[in-house]
C-alpha cells in the first residue's frame, strides 16, 4: 500500500539538486527535510558510518561555497546563523544514505530522489543532442546561406555607370514658336 502523503514531487527535489565542484549534489538541510529527520539526525548518521562514504560520495561547503550559495538563494531556509557548513552529497551519497537511514519513508524518499536524478542526466544528454544536431544544421545552413550573401553582394557591387531615368512623366511635344513682339516706340 502506497501512502501519497510520503511521495515528494519531482520538482521539489530537482530545485534542491545543485551543481557544485563540477558534481550534482544535495545539501544535507535540503535530504533532511524530505527525510523527515533533523539536519544534525541525519549528520551524527553520516559519521557513525564514515567509511561508507568516500571523498566522491561526500563532502562539507567551505565557508565561501555557503555563502555564495546562501546569496544565491533569495530566501534561505536555513535561518539564523549556524556553526558549521552543510554536506553536500552526490548521486552516489544520496544512495548510500538508504543504507544509513533505514526507516520505510528514507526508502521511499531515495527512490524519488534516484528517479529524479536519472530523470536530470536524461535530459541533460537529450539537451546535448539536441545541441549537437542545431550545430551540424547550422553549418549545413550556413554553407546555403553563403550563395544568398554572395549574390546579394553581386547585386550590390554592379557599377553606377548605369544611365540614370528622370522620375515622372515626361512630355515629348513639339515646341510653340512665338514671333517676337515688337515694341511700340
Amino acid at each position: 500500500m502506497v501512502d501519497e502523503k510520503l511521495i515528494i514531487p519531482p520538482e521539489r527535489i530537482e530545485k534542491w539538486i545543485y551543481l557544485m565542484r563540477g558534481q550534482r549534489v544535495m545539501l544535507s538541510t535540503h535530504l533532511s527535510e524530505l527525510y523527515g529527520v533533523q539536519p544534525r539526525v541525519l549528520v551524527q548518521a553520516v559519521k557513525r558510518n564514515l567509511e561508507r562514504f568516500p571523498e566522491d560520495f561526500l563532502f562539507q561547503l567551505t565557508q565561501d561555497e555557503f555563502a555564495n550559495l546562501k546569496s544565491q538563494i533569495v530566501t534561505s531556509s536555513w535561518g539564523g546563523l549556524r556553526r558549521a557548513a552543510p554536506y553536500a552529497f552526490t548521486e552516489q551519497g544520496v544512495a548510500m544514505l538508504s543504507s544509513v537511514l533505514r526507516s520505510r519513508r528514507a526508502v521511499r524518499v531515495n527512490i524519488e530522489i534516484m528517479r529524479t536524478f536519472v530523470r536530470l542526466r536524461s535530459m541533460l544528454q537529450a539537451n546535448a543532442d539536441v545541441a549537437r544536431k542545431l550545430a551540424e544544421l547550422e553549418k549545413k545552413c550556413d554553407a546555403q546561406f553563403k550563395v544568398v550573401f554572395d549574390a546579394l553582394r553581386q547585386l550590390m557591387a554592379l557599377p553606377s555607370t548605369l544611365k540614370k531615368r528622370p522620375i515622372g512623366f515626361q512630355v515629348k511635344e513639339p515646341r510653340a514658336r512665338y514671333k517676337p513682339s515688337r515694341r511700340r516706340a
